[in-house]
């Protein structure tokens, strides 16, 4: 499959300007897949409605079909129509932070949309991105569409056109370029299925943004048995993954040059991924920083790309520094912890 590159400005955006959202979602009514940019990151979209669309977005991902989509809409009015039952404090969460980078659960609507987006669950998860070219897609494709991460399973989400058409090139029917994506990471996900919000999986909007909206939110995210059907993306399988095996590192500078020197001294090739306030302290085989540890908004916008840019070395292993569990910063450390499948070397006091 050809899989066409369409370069939209989303400064101005209108559908006179673009026939390149037209098309793409010409494309979706048909039941092919396209990959849009999102605020948080790429996003591939196929409609919520045809088994065919939704089923090429697991196999050009290779994603396990027990992992639920999100389903992306550009119109509030479309909650009701998918949505069974929407709570007070979900309305005042999206009140609060809709469009953006947050994505509530909640029961859904039964025989409106494919069983393969809600993984066979009785709950569907909802947002509306705070992207124009995002907006004007869904707008012109006229139904919602169900969009997971447009990367290969496993792999850092994309946050670039060009890291879509890395792993899905020849795979999809297109990508819409909009330029790089502004926040760096998923949005956040929030299970309001019952008396008070849970994050499922941290994102932009944080614990605290919404407990200043609604009050007592709680944390979840874990699963009771592995057989079980994760409600929310992000919470079973091993994620944002470079190709070299990464461990996340915690201690002194020096200790983290210890360990790659011990590295190294054994014949490997060693990464570090740190900031650009640290990033002189090291000598290894590649050096990226992810951003600036004081500014940490910084960091969740560059870190997938760091991921991948390690890919372009031959590296065996890479040590990545870890930030504080505030803030964004929670949203950061899930990340790296799934994208380390939870390796850790710490400096014993």
């Amino acid at each position: 499959m050809e899989t066409t590159h369409w370069i939209v400005d989303k400064q101005g955006i209108t559908h006179e300007h673009y026939p390149q959202i037209e098309e793409a979602a010409r494309l979706i009514r048909k039941g092919e897949v396209v990959a849009f940019p999102t605020e948080t990151v790429y996003g591939l979209g196929g409609q919520v409605q045809m088994d065919e669309a939704v089923q090429k977005i697991f196999t050009a991902k290779g994603r396990p079909s027990d992992n639920p989509l999100i389903v992306h809409i550009a119109d509030r009015k479309d909650v009701d129509h998918l949505a069974q039952s929407v709570p007070n404090y979900a309305e005042a969460l999206m009140d609060s932070f809709w469009p953006g980078p947050l994505t509530i659960i909640v029961p859904k609507q039964e025989g409106v949309l494919s069983e393969l987006v809600t993984a066979g669950l009785h709950t569907v998860a909802i947002r509306m991105p705070d992207h124009p070219v995002a907006l004007a897609l869904i707008k012109e494709a006229g139904v919602p569409v169900a969009a997971p991460s447009a990367n290969r399973s496993g792999k850092p989400s994309p946050t670039t056109a060009a890291h879509v058409l890395d792993d899905l090139s020849g795979r999809i029917a297109g990508v819409l370029d909009g330029g790089d994506t502004g926040v760096g990471l998923e949005s956040t996900v929030v299970d309001c299925t019952g008396p008070h919000p849970i994050i499922l999986r941290p994102g932009g909007i944080t614990q605290t943004d919404m407990e200043a909206v609604v009050g007592k939110v709680k944390i979840g995210g874990t699963l009771q048995n592995e057989k079980d059907v994760p409600k929310s993306p992000g919470m079973k399988y091993t994620h944002y993954a470079p190709e070299a095996p990464l461990y996340l590192i915690e201690g002194t500078h020096s200790f983290i040059q210890e360990q790659i020197d011990e590295l190294r001294a054994e014949g490997k090739k060693v990464g570090v991924m740190t900031t650009e306030e640290s990033e002189h302290f090291y000598v290894a085989d590649r050096i990226i920083s992810c951003g600036r540890r004081h500014d940490i908004e910084s960091v969740a916008k560059h870190l997938y790309g760091a991921l991948r840019s390690f890919n372009v070395s031959s590296l065996d292993v890479i040590l990545a520094e870890t930030f504080p569990s505030e803030g964004v910063g929670v949203a950061i450390m899930n990340r790296l912890e799934k994208a380390a499948g939870h390796r850790w070397i710490k400096e014993v006091d």
